[in-house]
């Protein structure tokens, strides 16, 4: 969530209603005839950018900068302890987060970084994004932010070990995870082809009643 600029002559089309400054305030403005009209309903991602503002207004300046370097600490001190496990995108310092990737697994033991991704799952921990950024082969982008404790990072590398030597030596535990959820693996291919977009029991017999 963000602020978005355009040039003056975009500014007709823009979505309404727009903030404008007045000589008594601020208002909304709807009178805009050439809007694309709303591009999401009520306050969108307004609730987003107050409470980055509320925190960044509790910590004051210097509790944002110990949080900027506490992440930025968090991010090299997994960077630094997952090298001999897995391959590093990038051999230096990071800042508050990091790419790794499944490139070594994948090419010595036919696991991907899915599977490792959902095998994190298993060890309780909600999985990294994947895939992203494109340019690196089976990425990992993973970003602990300043919240995490050392232990919880020590208790994450432990995980990641893990699931390098489960690589090693038991693929398959990879192949098949997580094992610990109600839903397994979701058939993407089909949820592409076959979207159902909304809730069934919404249906008219329903309202009905």
């Amino acid at each position: 969530s963000g602020p978005v600029g355009v040039k003056e002559f975009l500014s007709d089309f823009l979505p309404r209603p727009l903030v404008e400054k007045k000589e008594e305030g601020y208002c909304l403005d709807y009178d805009r005839p050439l809007s694309i009209g709303k591009v999401r309903s009520f306050y969108g991602n307004f609730g987003v950018i107050v409470k980055a503002y509320a925190y960044m207004m509790a910590l004051g300046g210097p509790g944002l900068r110990e949080a900027c370097e506490l992440a930025v600490l968090n991010a090299n001190y997994l960077r630094h302890h997952l090298q001999e496990d897995y391959h590093i995108a990038f051999k230096r310092l990071c800042k508050h987060e990091f790419v790794a990737s499944g490139q070594k697994q994948l090419a010595e033991n036919g696991v991907s970084t899915l599977d490792i991704a959902k095998r994190l799952m298993d060890y309780g921990f909600h999985p990294p994004t994947v895939y992203f950024p494109l340019i690196v082969k089976e990425a990992l982008m993973i970003e602990p932010v300043e919240t995490e404790s050392r232990e919880r990072l020590d208790e994450f590398i432990a995980a990641m070990r893990e699931i390098a030597r489960e690589a090693r030596e038991n693929p398959d535990i990879l192949h098949q995870a997580p094992h610990s959820t109600v839903i397994k693996r979701v058939d993407e291919v089909r949820a592409a082809r076959q979207p159902i977009l909304r809730w069934p029991g919404l249906g008219k017999e329903i309202l009905k009643k």
